[in-house]
Formats: structure tokens, C-alpha cells, sequence
């Protein structure tokens, strides 16, 4: 296997869960894996909004980047209950998720929605992983290719050529997140190769080589080496096993074990 150009990228997405001193602690003994001059790999961690701050101190002096959940696409003022990019930056944040599937299919999140998100952050100084899958009922149509192009094309309606550098997708089966089923080499491969081809189409084959694939749905330490050792997948949003440094910390050396090959 011929190693990719692409720094392999492990994301810990910890959702509604921890408490301050949890996370605090969880956030130490990744940062202690993780030193400041390690490149192999790189390594983020989304806790929830309260804990930004504390996370983001127990991270100092390590390669451990920061990242949050989700953002709103408006500058500060009058929006009870959002935060706004400029918030984001200010803690210290690099990372933002968004288009999660439990933002687009708990919380009614559009495209459209997704993709005013996704250009703020942008504008404002972050990073941002685009997350996009089918659900269960769409694969079992043989919808996955529309729905993926569907949501690609809402969320990077936005996005000229140039942005894209701050873009990195995350493909998540909506059927494999939290569910304890996942999708097999070949399925992930598959999804990633159609969409980094949409990438191509779209922007350039330069954008598309350049582009990192995230996989996403319950990404586990025995299933990880595998799917990101196919060619196309370049890391992994992780889940609930980011909820435990040893687990997700395994995930991490696996990605490394990948770029290495």
C-alpha cells in the first residue's frame, strides 16, 4: 500500500457528555499521548460548549487541537441560546462540526442551514468538518450517492475553490453511528471514492487528491485499522469511544500505523 499524502486526522466528537471535571481529565491523558512535536497524526477533541475553556487549558503545550460541536451562522447579537464564530475563535477553538446527522435529523438542520454554517465558520477563521450520510431506509433504496451529492452540494454551496482548504468531510452512515453496526471496508471505501470524485467534478482533481475523508459510525480500536487503511478513508470521527482515553487513544495509533505504510 502506497502511503497518501494526506496526514492521517482522528476527531473525538464527545457530544452532550462529560462534566467539567471529566473532560478535564479526559482531555489531559489525550494531550499526554499527544506531544507538541508529534506530526504523524493529527488529533482533536469537541467537547461540549461549556467546557471549551477548561479543555482548551488542559491542552496547552500539547499537539491536541480544539474544537466545538456546532456554531451559528450569524455575527453576535440578539439569538438566545447560539454561539457565534467570533465566540469560538476567542476560546481558542481551530475545529468546528457541522452537518452532524443528529443536527440535521434530531434538531431539523437543512442544507441550506448546513451551508450558511459552514461558509461563517469559514469566514470567521475556523476550520470546519462537514459531516454527510444516508440513513438506513436511503441505503436500503440505493439512494446513498444522491442524498451524499445532495448534501455536498447544500453544504459547499458557499465554498469557492480556494476555501476548500478548510474544509475536511466526515462520512457517517447514519445507520452505523451509536449503533454498534458499522460499515465495512468496502462500503466506506466505496461512499469516500464517490465522494472525493464529487470533489473533482465540482472543484479539481488538485482539491480532490488534497481533501481529507473522515469515517464516522462506531469507529472502534479493533475496527479501526482496517478502515483507514483503504485508500480513500483519512482518519476517523470518533464517537463514544472518544469518551475513554484508552480507546480512543488506540484509534489514534492505529491512524498512525496507517501513515506509516
Amino acid at each position: 500500500m502506497t502511503a497518501s499524502p494526506r496526514r492521517k486526522f482522528v476527531a473525538g466528537n464527545w457530544k452532550m457528555n462529560t462534566t467539567r471535571a471529566g473532560a478535564v481529565e479526559l482531555a489531559r491523558a489525550v494531550a499526554a499521548h499527544m506531544p507538541a512535536d508529534r506530526r504523524d497524526v493529527e488529533v482533536l477533541v469537541c467537547p461540549p460548549f461549556p467546557y471549551l475553556l477548561p479543555v482548551g487549558e488542559a491542552l496547552r503545550s500539547s499537539a491536541v487541537e480544539l474544537g466545538a460541536q456546532n456554531v451559528y451562522y450569524e455575527p453576535p447579537g440578539a439569538f438566545t441560546g447560539e454561539v457565534a464564530v467570533s465566540m469560538l475563535v476567542d476560546t481558542g477553538c481551530r475545529y468546528v462540526i457541522l452537518g452532524h446527522s443528529e443536527r440535521r435529523h434530531v434538531l431539523g438542520e437543512s442544507d441550506e442551514m448546513v451551508g450558511r454554517k459552514v461558509a461563517a465558520a469559514i469566514a470567521g477563521g475556523l476550520e470546519v468538518i462537514l459531516c454527510v450520510g444516508e440513513l438506513l431506509s436511503e441505503r436500503e433504496a440505493n439512494r446513498t450517492q444522491a442524498v451524499l451529492n445532495s448534501q455536498l452540494e447544500g453544504g459547499l454551496s458557499q465554498i469557492k475553490e480556494e476555501a476548500l482548504e478548510h474544509v475536511t468531510l466526515a462520512y457517517e452512515p447514519v445507520w452505523a453511528i451509536g449503533t454498534g453496526c458499522t460499515a465495512s471496508p468496502a462500503q466506506a471505501q466505496e461512499s469516500h471514492l464517490h465522494l472525493r470524485k464529487w470533489i473533482e467534478t465540482r472543484y479539481n482533481s488538485r482539491r480532490s487528491t488534497a481533501l481529507r475523508i473522515l469515517y464516522g459510525g462506531s469507529v472502534k480500536a479493533d475496527n479501526a485499522l482496517e478502515l483507514m487503511s483503504q485508500a480513500d478513508v483519512d482518519g476517523a470521527l470518533v464517537g463514544g469511544a472518544s469518551l475513554k482515553a484508552d480507546s480512543f487513544l488506540a484509534i489514534v495509533d492505529a491512524a498512525a500505523k496507517t501513515s506509516q505504510r
